[in-house]
């Protein structure tokens, strides 16, 4: 290992071993607007030569297509790699705005087979429910993919979005390796019970989006004027209009302890999430996103970041004062559930 390269973790306790931070391969294929291919394909590969080992997507992104794209790189590295992927969401050709889920044990089913067929593999390492459907019970939910385990397509159960309650009574049905949730210095709210129910049960938590989009990078500012039409971050509350100028503001405290410590905004938003590991006692492997190698090694950086308490003091409060809720329907979140 160089000193270059990213510690390991594992994923709860009986969970696999991965680099502290993974990839979040969304925005390759899906929701970010246009995508050069070849450079895509050299951040995946510049990721792994850092020690990311996690490589996240779901059946929904792109419809399919991003699991596609990462078929050639996990054929590639299968061995070296653990492949995340997801069920639950579905999004309607004609509507791509519209959402349903579906928690029914025939979708489960129908849906690890078409992601296998995609992604060119016979396992997953980590599957995810992808969202909760507050009727369909938990425990039916994790008894089916406690048979995927069994069957051998699925090596480790995930959940997504789900309350600490939601989280307990399916740990209890078949081990939990993981939890992802959106967290960020923008995002806490994982941390009333899902936090807390996951480091009592062993469990690990995956953060996705914990660059607040690149709302936290100061990439942009508003959505709704800097960011194409095709780009579903026009869709979300925060990110648009007088809520996007209030939150721009509230960048000012991250940018101070960028400075002190000769760094970029994203990489102290991502110290702050990998901290919560130490914080809260248990595993947190963030997966942020990105297209670029070069932000790649941005982000792994970050990971050697270590925030004082007076760090801390200046960028605990910020969450409190963002204005909008993370999605215009927060009942797909596990926040809208308790």
């Amino acid at each position: 290992m160089t000193d270059t390269n990213i510690t390991k973790v594992r994923l709860g306790g009986e969970g696999p071993e991965v680099g502290v931070q993974g990839l979040g391969c969304m925005g390759m294929s899906f929701a970010y607007g246009p995508t050069d291919t070849g450079e895509a394909r050299a951040t995946l590969d510049r990721a792994l030569e850092l020690g990311v080992t996690l490589y996240d997507t779901a059946d929904v992104y792109g419809m399919g297509e991003n699991e596609k794209f990462l078929a050639p790189f996990v054929k590639a590295h299968r061995d070296e790699i653990v492949l995340a992927t997801k069920f639950a969401l579905a999004i309607d050709p004609a509507e791509p705005t519209k959402r349903r889920i579906d928690n029914s044990p025939e979708y489960i089913r129908a849906s690890i087979d078409a992601s296998l067929r995609r992604l060119g593999t016979d396992v997953v390492d980590l599957y995810y429910m992808h969202r909760r459907d507050p009727d369909v019970p938990i425990e039916e939910t994790v008894g089916v993919l406690s048979e995927l385990v069994a069957a051998g397509k699925i090596k480790h159960v995930g959940l997504s979005e789900v309350t600490g309650a939601e989280l307990r009574a399916a740990h209890a049905v078949h081990p939990i390796a993981a939890v992802q949730s959106e967290w960020s210095l923008f995002s806490r709210d994982i941390e009333r019970s899902v936090v807390p129910t996951a480091a009592e049960l062993g469990v690990a938590l995956v953060p996705y989006s914990p660059l607040g989009r690149g709302f936290l990078t100061g990439s942009f500012t508003h959505a709704d004027k800097e960011l194409g039409e095709d780009d579903f971050r026009r869709q979300q509350p925060r990110f648009t209009g007088e809520n996007a100028t209030a939150n721009a503001a509230l960048l000012a405290p991250v940018r101070s302890v960028a400075d002190a410590h000769g760094a970029s905004l994203g990489q102290i938003a991502l110290a702050w999430v990998q901290q919560q590991a130490a914080v809260h006692g248990l595993p947190v492997v963030p997966i942020p996103g990105t297209r670029r190698p070069a932000r790649v090694e941005e982000n792994t950086a970050a990971t050697r970041i270590t925030l004082t308490d007076d760090d801390l003091a200046l960028l605990n409060p910020i969450a409190a004062d963002v204005a909008g809720n993370r999605y215009a329907d927060m009942t797909f979140t596990s926040a809208g559930r308790e």
